[in-house]
């Protein structure tokens, strides 16, 4: 899930930014998010997640984010969850491929490709939710990504990225979009919505 200040280039994930100095969660409860979990790429990103994106440690598993935030959790009732199934039962499933990495600063990234679908679905949910818009309207231009590592110098970014280059490509296909709740502590799935098989 991505957010942050200024440009595109400029965005971080949401969850690794979730937690304070003191190590509690920015978070309040109800908060929600709509990603697509990338469980392929588990095995090339999991230890360095483990360590350097406080969304692992979250309870978010790899992903690239759909629409962050989406309507609190006291929104999400059976008319909303049926209106996102059938907005989401209208695109077809599809296949990703990660052959590379590239960096907001001090954000490591995995980049999907083609990425014109994942657009498509950020699009079509926040066009049917307008008081939704991706990271609350920060950003002219939303860039899909799977992240790695957040908040880390250069230095660190360049030796993480050399390990994971190595392990390239991924491909991955998308079925399905996952809504996610914050709990206050940890982020817990509450729905998944099937794309078109």
């Amino acid at each position: 899930m991505t957010e942050g200040q200024g440009t595109a280039e400029e965005q971080g994930t949401a969850e690794e930014q979730g937690t304070a100095a003191d190590g509690t969660s920015r978070f309040r409860a109800g908060r929600t998010g709509l990603i697509v979990r990338i469980p392929e790429a588990e095995p090339v990103v999991r230890n360095w997640r483990e360590r350097f994106d406080p969304s692992a440690r979250a309870g978010v598993p790899a992903h690239v984010t759909v629409l962050f935030p989406f309507l609190d959790e006291s929104r999400i009732d059976a008319r909303v969850s049926s209106a996102l199934a059938d907005l989401l039962g209208r695109h077809h499933a599809f296949d990703l491929r990660f052959e590379g990495c590239d960096r907001f600063p001090g954000v490591l990234y995995l980049v999907p490709g083609p990425d014109r679908q994942l657009r498509q679905l950020t699009e079509a949910i926040a066009d049917r939710w307008p008081e939704a818009p991706p990271y609350e309207g920060q950003f002219t231009e939303v860039v899909p990504h799977l992240t790695i590592a957040d908040g880390q110098a250069e230095a660190v970014l360049d030796g993480i990225e050399a390990d994971v280059r190595g392990r390239l490509p991924v491909t991955s296909r998308v079925a399905s979009v996952d809504l996610l709740v914050h709990d206050g502590a940890r982020w817990q799935q509450r729905a998944s919505f099937a794309l078109r098989g």
